[in-house]
């Protein structure tokens, strides 16, 4: 999804700054190898050796990202990317499978080319936890930023049909999967949109599941539209720098935590 706030539409969205510099950092790690592997055998008249030479791309890309202090996954990236864009030139595989295979993805994973916000499934035992922790609120309206399939509020709003229930998703396959989980869930709104378009001024409960990198721009958003009183759950990853209300354990095998704010 989207990171670009409402109130910064003309300005980069963080993670596309990110992706950028990942980019530049690839490309720069290409062009060092290839300017000092291209003169040295052209001079001699010999091929250029392209495993040992994706190998050396590899080598430099994950320097330069180390040098750049980059997260270690994006330092994974980097080493892998040369090396494998080698081997998957030489199996022969007809390019249109590798079309197919990008939109498949995109269409389930779009978050994450967009804005670094990956599919993250909730499960029951984080539904139960919700339901406990919300279990005071009459009539609440609860929100889902990054709804995926509805694996929070198909279980809650069933749970509560005293309260009112809205996911917002804009990974094509995930929107069409929650929204035929929540067909005949009247107190359950299943909107295909934008995190940062959807105002959060009319919920009593804002929930997300997202990544650490839009955590601080969305807290931002938060504090200027939700209302005094109202509370921000984030699954996972905390607002970096605020401490949380309280944090719940959720007994699951990953040993989920969710960081609750109070407005």
């Amino acid at each position: 999804m989207s990171l670009l706030p409402p109130e910064s539409a003309d300005a980069a969205p963080p993670a596309l700054g990110s992706q950028r510099r990942q980019l530049a950092l690839q490309l720069a790690a290409a062009l060092a190898v290839l300017s000092l592997a291209w003169p040295y055998y052209g001079l001699r008249n010999e091929q250029l050796p392209w495993p040992e030479t994706a190998l050396a791309i590899a080598a430099v890309a994950l320097l330069f990202a180390s040098l750049t202090r980059q997260p270690w996954w994006w330092r994974l990236m980097h080493a892998l990317f040369a090396p494998m864009a080698w081997f998957a030139s030489t199996i022969g595989i007809d390019p249109g499978w590798y079309l197919l295979l990008f939109m498949v993805l995109l269409l389930v994973y779009r978050g994450a080319v967009t804005g670094q916000v990956p599919l993250y499934l909730s499960n029951a035992a984080t539904a139960a936890a919700i339901a406990e922790l919300t279990k005071d609120l009459p009539k609440m309206h609860f929100l889902d930023l990054g709804a995926g399939v509805g694996s929070v509020l198909g279980p809650l709003a069933r749970q509560r049909p005293d309260a009112r229930f809205s996911g917002v998703e804009n990974a094509p396959a995930t929107w069409a999967c929650g929204r035929l989980r929540m067909a005949g869930l009247p107190n359950c709104d299943w909107r295909w949109g934008d995190i940062w378009e959807t105002r959060l001024s009319a919920y009593d409960v804002v929930y997300a599941f997202l990544s650490p990198v839009p955590m601080a721009a969305l807290w931002e958003k938060a504090q200027c539209e939700m209302r005094p009183g109202t509370l921000f759950i984030s699954n996972s990853f905390p607002v970096p720098d605020v401490a949380p209300e309280r944090v719940i354990e959720v007994e699951d095998a990953r040993q989920t935590q969710l960081f609750c704010y109070r407005l």
